[in-house]
């Protein structure tokens, strides 16, 4: 089964940089507290990495 990750929104990038609001944006994410499935890529993973202290990021089998 492909493995898929449930990122949610949870800390504001107010105050932060530019390219973290933007990655925040690329994964889908839109308002605090929302919830997006994103396939398990390197590259999701990657965005993740870069703001991994404003979301939490749980493995769900799809």
């Amino acid at each position: 089964m492909a493995k898929r990750l449930r990122i949610t929104y949870r800390r504001s990038v107010i105050g932060r940089p530019e390219d973290q609001k933007k990655t925040i944006r690329s994964l889908g994410l839109r308002k605090l507290n929302s919830t997006v499935e994103q396939p398990d890529t390197p590259t999701i993973r990657g965005m993740i990495a870069k703001v991994r202290h404003l979301v939490d990021v749980e493995e769900v089998d799809a």
